[in-house]
């Protein structure tokens, strides 16, 4: 039996090549992105450890305890340094100054501002050579006064740095401008993934970050022979009592490997997606291709039965054959895993998120999953079909072709299909009066659209008929073999759902996904307009920064301006929740917020006095002229307030609305503004204006200017990610679907030999043979796409749900074009299909099909 296993996979080659494919797309997704996943953490990793090569212990201030004040910074000095450098074990101390600072590149524009957390600054400490090993020079010279600077030379080659150009940066307060004196060269994690890196002198890197004389951190290295384990112990008894703390070089690097890979772990989800959907629709194929086989071989396994093979010996066979072709598979799976592996590094790293070089790290896990993955998946597809053939009886199967399903299987699967119909639709039904976005609401929208897809597949036998015989009106115009065509895709509905089942799964994830985006991109547009009256808003990329105090004078002086309205961002405690409050001027704030006010206005807002958002007042039970408790920033006491009005949620004005001076007034920056929200006249509105009104906010790369479009399109952030996601989903789904009509035409077409030769020997030329193939794939591929698009927009509808619950501007708004597209792809992807079996067809010899057997 193991012989005839091998034998049918070398007879069958040719058509089991699909199948191998399919086999092998999900095992190099799979494999390639554990790889990448191994491969990016250790170049973290080895990054880390070379920034802290040298490094036993590092010692940095404790945390201070309230009402501590600066006291705790100021336990790291000069004396410091000079103790822990005579110390026993110890080869040297180096002291640090480390910091934050975003630079503006040479065109002005602030440089790769969005990653605030790898914009590093340093001090250049100077070793007894005269060098600082922490950041070699490249080119240059090393920083000697307040007035000069170095750069790493990544960030030298993005901000199009040259030595003596004037660089401008911010560190948390006004512009500072310092002329380039050298390059260096850092090993910093954060910094090759992407980061930037500012060095200055000492002295001024010590008046930036900590104070005059003090550092923010020493790193202590070890003499040779010396465990930094007991040389932590010994630098730990030299340290001010809970003023410092001590942490070996080892530790530091780990948890800044664990800190970087944590910030950019979002790279390897999307390609698991991608893998699990590969596997997914993938294993239809493998299903689909198994139960042809089988079914071809009904005889072949009558036989074996006849001459004593049990049931067992002839399940084994089939498994052993799907075990051959699932480890083949693997090993092709893995080698393009390693290539999709270091691919991917390039495909994700932009110049703003570049992830860190390394060798490709294989891992056993890898290794286990292209086996588990590739030989699991085929021979879990190949048991059903195996066990189906060796319950057919020797003598049934030697006199009949092919069994069609009995009426009880088809009542069962329709019950079966409309019960998980029934489920998953009543599940995303349940979520029209879901009010919230909430985690178990999106696990049940998530189920119900899984489910819905599911019993499509389980009930797509049953609606082929119907479904075919509607579109194949549309065929029927191509004559005699539109005909033909539709009844060969209705001979066998089985088969023709099964092969449409990946279309079905590709269309309507992408489908959904599609609707979901769409629907939810019009929403935000229309909330812009809806609460938003400002054409621009210049505001802080910290939530700990400052707008400059002069800057809302400037901007109000400049040009085409008509309203600069200064809001004070903080947060407020009430009800037991953190919220948001904005402290505006109610003068002004009318003509740069659109508020709808169900109860009260504004024009009572002032001291002791809020206005609240529908959703807080509902929350809290209190409308205008009510009163609430609650305490604002740093504030430790509640206070009364008085609710003069309630307006519609509003995302510009957030949860709760006060006046300027009570919100700056407690504020965790005192006295600051956190927006200017710019009325322009209609005009003015243009890129000149944007680049005066940067100009007059100070040119600081801590401060923004975004006009309506750019406020949209940061909040849909996510729909990016989702974009390259859906067209990740359809062109998988799209691949896979090409192999999977392949397969099935070209053994249908083998199947069809002596009807083929009977046609042509009526009288149907090669052209009208080559036809009838390619309306047939097209029968089938429109089939699918159909179902899937019927499936996807439920699914989008259902979830769409939810996010009415948070979004009231949400509205269901298909992209109508992009279906459209999706729809015409699909019927290509029918023609493409059906190149090679129409060909194969229309070459075939009248003669020679007649005759075969």
């Amino acid at each position: 039996m193991l012989r005839t296993a091998l034998r049918n996979v070398l007879a069958n080659k040719a058509r089991l090549v699909t199948t191998v494919l399919a086999v092998c797309l999900g095992v190099a997704f799979v494999c390639g992105t554990l790889v990448f996943a191994e491969s990016s953490a250790a170049a973290y990793r080895a990054a880390a450890s070379k920034d802290f090569a040298g490094i036993a212990v590092t010692v940095t201030p404790k945390q201070p305890p309230p009402g501590a004040g600066g006291e705790q910074a100021g336990a790291l000095d000069d004396a410091l340094v000079r103790k822990l450098a005579e110390a026993p074990g110890v080869a040297a101390a180096r002291p640090a100054a480390d910091g934050s600072a975003t630079l503006n590149d040479a065109d002005g524009r602030p440089l790769r501002a969005g990653k605030a957390w790898a914009n590093l600054a340093a001090a250049y400490v100077p070793g007894q050579d005269g060098k600082d090993g922490r950041h070699p020079l490249v080119e240059g010279r090393a920083p000697r006064d307040g007035g000069e600077l170095a750069v790493d030379s990544g960030t030298a080659a993005a901000g199009g740095f040259k030595i003596g150009d004037t660089v401008t940066l911010a560190t948390d307060g006004p512009v500072l401008k310092k002329r380039l004196v050298g390059v260096v060269r850092t090993s910093d994690s954060r910094v090759t993934a992407g980061g930037t890196l500012a060095v200055f002198d000492r002295a001024t890197a010590q008046e930036l970050y900590a104070s005059p004389g003090r550092y923010t951190s020493i790193d202590v290295s070890a003499k040779p022979g010396t465990d930094e384990f007991r040389l932590a112990e010994t630098v730990r008894a030299l340290l001010p009592a809970d003023r410092a703390e001590a942490v070996t070089g080892t530790a530091q690097a780990s948890r800044q490997a664990t800190y970087t890979g944590t910030l950019t772990r979002g790279h390897q989800k999307m390609p698991m997606v991608f893998a699990g959907v590969s596997l997914f629709i993938g294993s239809f194929l493998i299903v689909n291709t198994f139960t042809m086989l089988v079914a071809r071989r009904t005889r072949e396994i009558a036989l074996l039965r006849a001459i004593g093979a049990s049931r067992r010996q002839v399940v084994r066979s089939v498994l052993w054959e799907a075990f051959v072709l699932g480890l083949v598979s693997s090993a092709a799976g893995f080698v393009l895993g390693l290539g999709i592996a270091s691919v991917l590094p390039r495909l994700l790293s932009t110049s703003q998120d570049r992830l860190p070089d390394g060798p490709l790290v294989i891992g056993p896990l890898p290794v286990v999953a292209a086996l588990g993955v590739g030989v699991g998946v085929t021979v879990l597809a190949a048991w059903l079909p195996s066990r189906k053939a060796a319950k057919v009886a020797p003598i049934e199967a030697l006199r009949a072709d092919g069994r069609p399903p009995t009426a009880t299987a088809s009542r069962v699967r329709g019950a079966a299909g409309l019960v998980l119909l029934a489920v998953g639709g009543g599940l995303l039904v349940s979520l029209t009066g879901a009010k919230d976005a909430s985690e178990a609401n999106l696990q049940n929208a998530m189920y119900g659209c899984a489910l819905v897809v599911v019993a499509l597949i389980v009930l797509a036998p049953l609606l082929a008929v119907p479904v075919i015989r509607l579109t194949g009106r549309l065929t029927g115009r191509f004559g005699i073999t539109g005909h033909l065509a539709r009844e060969n895709a209705l001979r066998d509905p089985r088969r023709t759902a099964a092969t449409a089942s990946a279309l079905i799964v590709s269309t309507a994830l992408v489908a959904g996904l599609a609707v979901i985006g769409n629907s939810t991109g019009q929403a935000l547009d229309r909330q812009a307009a809806a609460g938003l009256g400002a054409d621009y808003v210049i505001g802080s990329r910290s939530t700990m920064t400052a707008i400059d105090p002069g800057a809302q004078k400037r901007v109000a002086a400049t040009p085409g301006v008509r309203t600069a309205a200064g809001v004070a961002d903080s947060t407020v405690f009430t009800g037991g929740a953190v919220r948001r409050i904005a402290g505006v001027d109610p003068a002004t704030v009318g003509e740069v917020m659109r508020l709808d006010f169900a109860g009260g206005s504004l024009k009572d807002l002032g001291p002791g006095r809020i206005a609240v958002s529908a959703t807080v007042a509902r929350e809290q039970g209190v409308g205008a002229g009510g009163r609430v408790n609650a305490r604002i920033g740093q504030n430790q006491e509640f206070t009364q307030y008085t609710v003069v009005g309630v307006y519609a949620d509003n995302p510009t004005a957030g949860d709760v609305l006060g006046s300027l001076a009570d919100v700056q007034r407690d504020s965790f920056l005192p006295g600051s503004v956190q927006r200017i929200l710019v009325r322009a006249d209609r005009a003015a509105v243009s890129k000149a204006t944007e680049d005066r009104l940067r100009a007059a906010a100070g040119n600081s790369p801590l401060v923004q200017v975004k006009d309506r479009r750019a406020l949209v399109d940061e909040a849909a952030g996510s729909l990016a990610d989702l974009l390259t996601l859906m067209y990740g989903l359809l062109a998988i789904g799209t691949v896979i679907s090409l192999l999977g009509i392949v397969n099935t035409l070209a053994m249908s077409v083998a199947d069809r030999t002596r009807e083929i030769g009977v046609l042509r020997a009526v009288g149907m030329d090669r052209a009208g043979i080559r036809r009838m193939i390619r309306l047939e794939s097209v029968t089938v591929a429109a089939f699918g796409t159909l179902l899937g698009l019927a499936g996807g927009l439920f699914g989008a509808w259902g979830v769409g749900s939810l996010t009415n619950g948070a979004m009231k501007e949400y509205s269901l708004t298909p992209p109508w074009g992009t279906l459209l597209l999706v729809c015409l792809l699909s019927l290509t992807i029918g023609v493409l299909a059906a190149a090679v079996p129409a060909r194969r067809a229309a070459a075939l010899s009248p003669l020679e099909a007649v005759a075969d057997r």
